[in-house]
Order: structure tokens, then C-alpha cells, then sequence
């Protein structure tokens, strides 16, 4: 699978595979993630740090993307921060199922206690894991140069430092890397929604 055809929730949860357990983050994550892309598109904007739905018709093709938006039109108005978690699982569960059907990941169905019915989902691709994380981790150190670098890109690491991803940042340390990561949300285009979902992810309880 190339990258350039994940989305940038998708980016994420792969980044965040095995790192990050979901009960610490991962769907804060994905979720940060989907915002940051829909208002990438201009189908979500601020208002006065609301986040407003462009107009109540237009859609991406995303399955996962759209389900947000939709959720997003019919909810009362809420601010970024407030939709990095509100129902964030509901997000994380879309892109595992994208990610399954385009084999990155294999579903496992398995029974809680012997009655309740689950899945589990398994890592089928670890060289599109390591690759993403190779590669982010060169954007982290500063190669290439931050002109040089996609908007998607861009964003996928800045909020992966914010939720402080283990994969990205094994001594936590996100004070070492400010200048770079604030360099890469400047590349985005969507400075201020992506500094506010950088800032949520980096005080939402993990």
C-alpha cells in the first residue's frame, strides 16, 4: 500500500499501532487526526475556536471522514478540543475497519468469556508501520527541510509529538522538538485549528 494513499487518520493509527494502547490515546489521536484533514478541505472551520461544518451537503468519499462530518452537523456546537474526544472511538473503530479492508490489518473474531462476541485486529502490514515511523521520525530530526515536506506529513507528526507517541518520542521529551514541530504546523495551512488540536492532545488524560 503507498503511503500517499492513507489518509491522515489512517497515518496515524498505523503510527500509533502497538505504541500507544487505545485506552491511552490512540483514539484522541486518530481522531485530532480526522479533524485536522476536514478542515485541511475546508469542510470545517472556526468560528471564534467552534468548530463549524462549511456547509451541510458536501462530502469527501471518506467513509471515515464523512461519518465525522456527519456527526459533526448534527451535534450541538462544540470547540476542537471538545471533539478530540467526544465519541472519538467512534472515529478509531471507522479507520480500523478502512485499514482492515485495505489489508493493512486482518480481524480476528473472537468470543469475551466464551459468549460475547468481539474482534480483535491484527498488524498484517509492519513494513508500511516501519516505513511511516522511518520516516516520520526523519521529519522529527529536521531532513528533509520543512519546505520540502507535505501538509499531510506535516500534520501527522506535529500531532503525534503533541500526544506524546512512544514510537516517535521513546524519552518523552516533547520540549526538545517545539521549534521543529512548530515549524511543521506552519507548513499545513491550518495553523491555528492544528495548534489548538496539538494543545488538546497534549492535556486530554492518556
Amino acid at each position: 500500500m503507498p503511503h500517499g494513499s492513507l489518509s491522515l487518520p489512517a497515518r496515524l493509527c498505523l503510527l500509533a499501532w502497538d505504541s500507544m494502547p487505545e485506552a491511552m490515546g490512540t483514539a484522541h489521536l486518530v481522531r485530532a487526526g480526522a479533524l485536522t484533514e476536514l478542515a485541511r478541505r475546508g469542510l470545517l472551520t472556526d468560528e471564534d475556536g467552534i468548530v463549524t461544518p462549511a456547509d451541510m451537503d458536501s462530502l469527501t468519499a471518506d467513509p471515515v471522514l464523512d461519518g465525522l462530518l456527519e456527526l459533526v452537523r448534527e451535534s450541538l456546537p462544540h470547540r476542537w478540543r471538545t471533539w478530540v474526544t467526544l465519541h472519538a472511538r467512534v472515529t478509531s473503530d471507522a479507520v480500523r475497519e478502512q485499514l482492515t479492508a485495505d489489508g493493512c490489518l486482518r480481524a480476528e473474531r473472537k468470543r469475551v468469556l466464551g459468549v460475547f462476541p468481539s474482534v480483535d485486529h491484527v498488524l498484517e502490514r509492519t513494513d508500511v508501520v516501519e516505513s511511516l515511523r522511518q520516516e516520520a521520525r526523519g521529519l522529527l530530526e529536521r531532513t528533509p527541510p520543512v519546505a520540502e515536506v507535505s501538509e499531510e506529513e506535516a500534520a501527522a507528526v506535529a500531532l503525534a509529538v503533541a500526544a506524546g507517541l512512544p514510537a516517535l518520542l521513546p524519552d518523552g521529551d516533547r520540549e526538545r522538538h517545539k521549534d521543529r514541530v512548530e515549524e511543521l504546523i506552519g507548513r499545513t495551512g491550518v495553523s491555528g485549528v492544528l495548534s489548538e488540536l496539538c494543545s488538546a492532545l497534549a492535556t486530554v488524560p492518556h
